[in-house]
């Protein structure tokens, strides 16, 4: 099995003792760094997702929250939602690994974790649209709400998508996917 993914496909078969390029590594230890650099990125991500998710929690009990009219409130439980299940999300990789320690499964949990992480940058992404949207529709208005969250979405495909794209691209690493 190759691990596959932005930062994970190695390039070499199981039984090749060297990564790609001057780190002269085993598989053991690539999988190693691997699984290290996914809970490094993971962290980076539920710090910014913890602080989102407890502002959210914190609105309904702000005085007036009560003036939301349905849009805002409907726009506000998505948004709530949202950050609840990309904590929960976020969990996924840790728990498998808590249940699969020691049983020489790294390989899979390092290619499993990878998908699972391109799924947390996406939900991310949406709920820093939907906080911003939501902050911009009651301070501004709904027109002003539905731009900033056009704009920050636009900023988010753009820095998420395109640009790894073509940092892909132009190192010849790999294809642009």
């Amino acid at each position: 099995m190759r691990v596959t993914g932005p930062g994970y496909d190695t390039g070499v078969s199981h039984d090749e003792e060297s990564g790609p390029g001057d780190r002269h590594e085993t598989r053991d230890e690539q999988l190693d760094r691997n699984w290290a650099d996914l809970l490094q990125e993971l962290r980076v991500m539920q710090t910014g997702v913890q602080l989102l998710g407890g502002f959210l929690v914190t609105l309904p009990f702000q005085a007036g929250f009560g003036d939301l009219d349905d849009h805002q409130r409907t726009l506000y439980l998505v948004v709530l939602a949202l950050a609840g299940v990309t904590t929960l999300t976020m969990l996924v990789p840790i728990a498998v690994h808590r249940r699969l320690f020691g049983e020489g499964v790294k390989e899979w949990l390092v290619a499993t974790a990878h998908p699972v992480s391109q799924v947390l940058l996406g939900a991310v992404a949406l709920l820093i649209v939907g906080v911003t949207s939501l902050v911009f529709d009651v301070v501004v208005g709904r027109t002003a709400g539905l731009v900033a969250g056009a704009a920050v979405l636009a900023v988010a495909v753009v820095l998420l998508v395109v640009l790894p794209a073509l940092v892909a691209h132009r190192s010849g690493r790999r294809s642009a996917r």
